[in-house]
């Protein structure tokens, strides 16, 4: 079952009509009314809410994300009626819930608005899954997201992910959810800002703040400006009035009349008014800059290493169990481990064909998840994997049998506990069967009720390998070897320095296969090079968000960098152990920083600003503020070079600018002046600053990209701080609780 709402659906428009005209609340004065029907309106509200942490579980929605939901309505739900085209309402506004594949929300997520009782949960993108892409959300789609929801109505906005974040350790779940959760998020997963989506939030909230007198004051008014385009006004006894003009259609721009004056509103965007005359903001102008990040090498380089191949040869010890039959992975790990072997043993006669030059027989295994290394004899004889969206698997392989007793274990490997997804209490986990052998003799021989041995874990694990007290418990083989000999379940150490410096870092682990990392006991989590596979040749901000619509890194390791917390870090002697599954080379890992490379920048010569805006200002002569382009390099950088400039008519996006038909000669001078050598720099969009006006009656842009690099000077620089972590504010009376990340 789902529920869909005109909030979300740009295909339907609100009539004007306003559900806070529904003045009459059914659950008041409880004492009034016939014991029976009291009883009734309890079980009604009971219903809902059942039928509400049914959706949550069918959706998939992690039971966190429920039980805040349950909360709201237990808390706020007053009133609640049906409107033809609406899910359920409550409050003075409206509740839509998204499940499975809804709107604007992702596979397995949920997303709810309530106007006026709590708020909107707006997704910044999507969860990454190894051997997925990388999803992304447009600024210019979210700010419109916020705005519409705000136009409406809405007094509380919850950004998911406002900060990105790490899995650290064995924490990722899903199953398959990679080690970073960084979800496109305005402060990302290392800590930085990332330009333009915090900037042109920061925008946004400071547009809105501009019309909070008129917003708590009154319901909007609905008027229509077209077939696809609305205007929300809301107006105050004081003579307050702010507007919202949104225009829906995701293909064309628009110009309107609103107020005898017009306006444009480019495709699928929002236009805030805060007096009802003056464009301060619009959605899809995206006047702040683009910072584009880069791993980049660190002075930090990597000690000799050493490996210690994992004993599969003797694999039982006191703790092993023996059942007949196969178990459940999570049944018998407890999850102290991701790792079970599952070991049983089948006795070969001499007469078997396939001793004597005949096809090898077959070994077929069905798993529930989420890996399986299949050893025979002490020797890997193959891997497989599955997927979040196809857990269960089936690997099939020849395998090579000798004459006499043959040992079997099956490696199965966990990649996240299950916590997402319908009655995902109910998903087994490991080598479930049937398990057979075809080819031989005999036909074929099911073993899935064999005699089965099961050992936790890894022998590394019990000795503690990853941690500095445990590492001298083996013998490991100096590193000289290491690339010739790529072994699957090799143990690897090596020690290095903390890099100079404060830039976050990360691990480079694009030469590894899969396994799990550690830094000085500290678990970074599971790493898979895992190609990601999907469609990332298209991405447009108009139009309903869905997380396939705006992918990267199709064809790339889904994750190839693993954040290190630097106050994980000694000055020296930081110990690195990883455990390799597969088999990789561990002289190539390096650890990185992350910075910021290059600034863009693209602004309209009457781009809207929020310094032309003066409520007490009409009928008085007011200068018109000119917008300006502002470039900022991280702390520690300045800008080094100018790219590209050009004041005209440039062509092309971040990275590819091209002049256009209309160029200012003295664009790339103008720039290198105002900014080389500077952190921070900013440049008037006016004719007046490049000489003259390059093409007089044309709307012209200014078009920047610039480079930045570590400053080797010791002069001051404008602003050595950079830019702040947070600046949003609450809006008394408008925003009810305090923003926070996340």
């Amino acid at each position: 079952m789902n529920f869909q709402g005109p909030a979300r659906d740009e295909h339907i428009l609100d009539r004007g009509d306003s559900p806070e005209k529904a003045s009459v609340n059914p659950m008041k004065a409880h004492s009034r009314v016939h014991p029976c029907l009291h009883l009734a309106r309890k079980l009604v509200r009971l219903s809902l809410l059942t039928l509400i942490r049914s959706l949550c579980i069918k959706g998939g929605v992690p039971l966190p994300h429920c039980f805040d939901l349950l909360a709201v309505l237990s808390n706020d739900l007053k009133q609640w009626k049906r409107r033809s085209h609406a899910g359920s309402e409550l409050g003075k506004g409206r509740a839509y819930l998204y499940a499975v594949g809804q709107r604007d929300v992702g596979p397995r997520q949920l997303a709810v608005v309530v106007w006026d009782g709590d708020g909107a949960l707006v997704p910044m993108a999507m969860f990454t899954e190894f051997g997925g892409p990388i999803h992304q959300r447009p600024v210019q789609d979210l700010a419109f997201a916020v705005a519409r929801f705000v136009q409406k109505g809405g007094s509380f906005v919850n950004y998911y992910m406002y900060h990105g974040g790490t899995n650290f350790g064995r924490s990722a779940g899903g199953p398959f959810i990679t080690t970073s959760y960084d979800y496109d998020a305005p402060l990302d997963e290392y800590g930085l800002i990332r330009q333009p989506k915090y900037g042109h939030l920061k925008e946004l909230h400071r547009a809105i703040k501009l019309c909070e007198r008129a917003l708590v004051s009154a319901d909007p008014i609905v008027n229509s400006l077209g077939n696809f385009q609305q205007a929300h006004v809301y107006s105050s006894e004081a003579g307050d009035c702010a507007a919202f003009l949104s225009n829906y259609d995701t293909k064309s721009a628009i110009r309107v009349m609103f107020n005898n004056m017009r306006y444009n509103l480019p495709p699928w965007s929002i236009s805030i008014l805060p007096d009802c005359r003056n464009v301060v903001y619009n959605t899809a102008k995206v006047g702040v800059q683009t910072s584009q990040m880069e791993m980049l090498p660190s002075n930090s380089e990597m000690y000799s290493w050493e490996t210690y191949n994992e004993d599969v040869s003797s694999l039982e010890d006191s703790s092993a169990l023996t059942s007949l039959g196969l178990m459940e992975q999570i049944n018998v790990t407890r999850d102290t481990s991701d790792y079970l072997w599952y070991i049983t043993s089948v006795d070969i006669g001499s007469s078997e064909s396939f001793l004597r030059g005949g096809e090898l027989p077959t070994l077929i295994v069905q798993s529930s998840g989420h890996a399986l290394h299949v050893f025979v004899n002490g020797q890997l004889s193959g891997s497989a994997f599955g997927t979040r969206e196809n857990r269960r698997f089936t690997f099939t392989g020849k395998v090579n049998l000798r004459a006499g007793t043959n040992r079997i274990a099956l490696l199965s490997v966990a990649v996240g506990l299950p916590n997402v997804g319908g009655h995902y209490e109910t998903w087994n986990t490991g080598v479930l069967g049937p398990v057979a052998l075809h080819g031989l003799g005999q036909g074929k021989w099911d073993l899935s009720w064999a005699k089965w041995t099961y050992q936790v874990g890894l022998k590394g694990e019990a000795m503690n390998l990853v941690s500095p007290n445990g590492i001298s418990s083996v013998e490991w083989m100096q590193g000289s070897l290491i690339a010739q000999q790529q072994q699957p379940l090799t143990w690897h150490k090596t020690y290095f320095n903390a890099p100079d410096g404060d830039e976050p870092l990360a691990l480079d682990m694009g030469s590894m296969g899969k396994g799990q990392v550690w830094i000085n006991g500290q678990s970074i989590g599971r790493y898979w090079t895992a190609y990601a596979n999907g469609n990332c040749d298209q991405c447009s901000y108009s139009g309903t968000f869905r997380p396939p619509k705006c992918q990267l890194g199709c064809g790339q390791p889904t994750q190839r960098w693993y954040h290190v917390p630097r106050s994980w870090l000694k000055p020296t002697q930081n110990l690195l152990v990883l455990f390799e599954e597969l088999g990789g080379d561990p002289t190539r890992i390096s650890l990185m920083k992350r910075s910021v490379t290059s600034l863009c920048a693209d602004v309209a010569e009457y781009h809207p600003m929020i310094k032309n805006w003066h409520i007490e200002s009409y009928g008085k002569s007011e200068d018109f503020h000119r917008p300006k382009v502002h470039l900022q390099c991280s702390r520690g950088q300045s800008i080094s070079s100018i790219k590209f400039a050009s004041f005209g008519t440039p062509l092309g996006t971040c990275g590819s600018y091209q002049q256009g038909t209309c160029h200012a000669p003295t664009s790339y001078s103008t720039l290198e002046k105002k900014c080389i050598g500077q952190q921070r720099c900013s440049v008037t969009i006016s004719n007046a600053n490049f000489g003259q006006d390059p093409c007089p009656n044309v709307l012209k842009r200014l078009t920047v990209e610039a480079i930045c690099s570590p400053t080797t000077s010791t002069t001051t620089q404008p602003n050595t701080r950079g830019p702040p972590v947070m600046d949003f504010k609450p809006v008394p009376g408008l925003f009810n609780r305090k923003w926070a990340p996340g």
